[in-house]
């Protein structure tokens, strides 16, 4: 795999700081029982790093001291992860919402059936990822089969109650475009999700968050293999909107990778970049006395992917006039 880190660091994007710290996105491993071509986490099955338990109790122990009021689990295949149950059952007793970036077609694996009825159980919320809403297309990018298996899983969500009107359990979907190109306005994107999947296969579901992807890991090797990477690049940036900066991920989240180490998003996670103007990675345990409000947040040039357009966050759009 070819590495962009070095095509990203001669950077001129504008400067930014963090606001008040309220959602911790927490890596639980890198182990998937998918290869998605657009995964900038380059996760596998083959993948071992998975958080241990210690980890995951200092993990609790900050949310706690903290505050947090919104834990966001994400791999890999998070329920992968043999602490996941015992987590979202410890941060539920806080009170704390819960939300599971769920590829979907782990629920139908061996030794996960039980898996949708735990998460309803525990009122999960589900942040799916279902790329496209037409079967080739979501083979292509993810494997062959995993389109069908997609569709079953959510039907089953749907049995328990996600997605469905006056349903406290709350179902949404994640779009990413194929290749290098910024995804269409998510507004009427969602709308045809919505039209196509209730008229074919009778599932609903709350919001759509079409992602912009990023040119790092595994997605940005493939665009330096294809010699697409400088004018995916150039396309990122003649369409950076100054209002998508507001909401980015980055002012309020705090990311977490499977050792306890903390990072300004997921995306700077995947190129080690460390918290702010630290030269060093920063553990967990080692915040309890810092205040991150304010503080300077560590950019490359791979930010303009969630600043193109009309933005790009963990949930979605960040601009929807754009």
């Amino acid at each position: 795999m070819i590495d962009s880190y070095p095509y990203l660091t001669n950077t001129d994007f504008p400067h930014i700081t963090r606001d008040t710290l309220s959602i911790l996105q927490v890596n639980l491993g890198y182990l998937c029982n998918l290869s998605c071509t657009h995964c900038h986490v380059n996760a596998g099955p083959k993948r071992t790093e998975l958080m241990d338990k210690k980890t995951v109790d200092e993990v609790l122990a900050f949310m706690n001291k903290q505050g947090i009021h919104t834990l966001d689990l994400t791999g890999g295949a998070p329920e992968m992860n043999p602490h996941f149950r015992y987590l979202i059952e410890q941060a539920r007793l806080s009170h704390v919402k819960v939300i599971d970036r769920c590829n979907l077609v782990i629920l139908l694996e061996d030794g996960y059936a039980d898996m949708p009825e735990f998460l309803a159980n525990q009122q999960v919320e589900i942040v799916a990822s279902l790329p496209c809403y037409l079967q080739d297309n979501v083979d292509k990018q993810r494997g062959k089969g995993t389109f069908n298996k997609s569709i079953a899983a959510l039907q089953q969500l749907n049995r328990l109650g996600y997605g469905q009107p006056n349903s406290q359990l709350i179902l949404n979907l994640v779009f990413n475009p194929q290749g290098a190109s910024l995804p269409p306005p998510q507004q009427a994107l969602e709308q045809a999700y919505k039209q196509h999947l209730s008229e074919q296969y009778g599932i609903v579901f709350n919001q759509l968050y079409a992602l912009t992807n990023l040119p790092i890991q595994r997605f940005g090797s493939v665009l330096l293999s294809k010699g697409q990477f400088d004018d995916y690049m150039k396309l990122l940036k003649a369409n950076f909107n100054p209002a998508a900066l507001k909401n980015v991920m980055c002012r309020n989240t705090l990311s977490v990778d499977w050792q306890g180490f903390v990072y300004d998003c997921d995306f700077n996670q995947m190129l080690h970049l460390p918290l702010g103007a630290a030269k060093q990675p920063i553990h967990i345990t080692e915040l309890s006395e810092l205040k991150l409000r304010g503080q300077t947040i560590a950019t490359m040039q791979h930010c303009y992917g969630c600043t193109a357009g009309q933005g790009s966050s963990c949930t979605g759009a960040t601009d929807s006039h754009s």
